[in-house]
């Protein structure tokens, strides 16, 4: 492991590795130390020069199985692992963990930079088991107890009449299979047993009440996950990989580049099932994912 560097770059989330050349196979004892890092910090940035499409799957793939692209969203041609994230096809400026309205969302994500805008531009992310610590204990024994439904059939709180027909479409691919599945709204983390808030934009509902009381619940959390001291605001150079523990993290793209193109290709590790406090596991309401992502056991 000699030869590799690990920088903080805020208290409670993020680090920069040097010395650790991802466009090559890793060694056994480096990718324990990675998966280390990655579990202290919640979110690691690499140097990813000479890394194309086929080398970040083969980086992602040391971590465990991949998943597809997506469950409904096309892939780049050729590589069926890899998520085109581009600004002319949609812009994800709302927080989220990676697709958790399937029964395993992936245990964990990968973005490298292809093209980036001049200014703007940047992700962040936000470490939820750091908001959850966050809570008092009265709105922890809160959440500990309740459960939230997922969906991708995301309230966009756009109206009508402001989608032109491109986005329409998009929304129509997106939701063109209905997903739907019930999560704990604290997770604890299978490696570090951490607990963490597994809410986001795909939390739709808290199960057993209206819409209208589980916004403002959902709302109250979230704005603990969302505290400036809790979030990595990672402003990309060209040819940069950020790794990201999805298990126990939120991101938002940030639309603040006036329309420049900013294109990142997704790579995404396949997971086990969210479980809870009390080791119940989490359940599937509607949609088969099985196309999608294998269900792993914990590593």
């Amino acid at each position: 492991m000699s030869g590799i560097e690990i920088r903080k770059v805020t208290a409670k989330i993020g680090a920069q590795i040097s010395g650790v050349d991802i466009a090559k196979p890793l060694d056994d004892e480096t990718i324990v130390a990675v998966r280390a890092a990655l579990n202290e910090h919640k979110a690691l940035v690499f140097d990813a020069d000479g890394l194309d499409d086929e080398g970040q799957q083969a980086f992602a793939r040391q971590f465990g199985d991949l998943t597809t692209a997506h469950p409904t969203v096309p892939a780049i041609d050729g590589a069926p692992n890899v998520l085109p994230v581009d600004s002319e096809r949609g812009r994800a400026n709302h927080w989220h963990t990676d697709v958790t309205f399937v029964l395993n969302p992936p245990q964990a994500s990968t973005l490298r930079s292809i093209t980036i805008p001049p200014y703007g531009g940047e992700t962040l992310i936000a470490n939820s088991a750091a908001a959850y610590r966050d809570l008092p204990e009265p709105l922890r024994q809160l959440a500990d107890n309740l459960w939230a439904e997922h969906t991708n059939d995301y309230d966009y709180a756009v109206p009508d009449e402001e989608v032109d027909e491109e986005q329409a479409e998009q929304r129509a691919q997106f939701t063109s299979i209905n997903f739907r599945t019930a999560h704990p709204v604290v997770r604890v983390h299978p490696l570090t047993g951490e607990r963490g808030l597994f809410i986001g934009g795909f939390a739709q509902r808290i199960l057993g009440l209206s819409v209208g009381e589980s916004r403002k619940i959902l709302d109250l959390f979230q704005s603990y996950v969302t505290r400036p001291e809790n979030i990595l605001r990672w402003r990309w150079s060209p040819n940069q990989l950020v790794l990201f523990d999805n298990r126990i993290t939120q991101h938002y793209a940030i639309d603040n580049y006036d329309g420049q193109p900013r294109r990142l290709h997704r790579v995404t590790v396949a997971g086990d099932v969210p479980v809870g406090i009390e080791g119940k596991e989490s359940y599937s309401i509607a949609g088969d994912a099985s196309h999608y992502t294998s269900v792993t056991t914990v590593e």
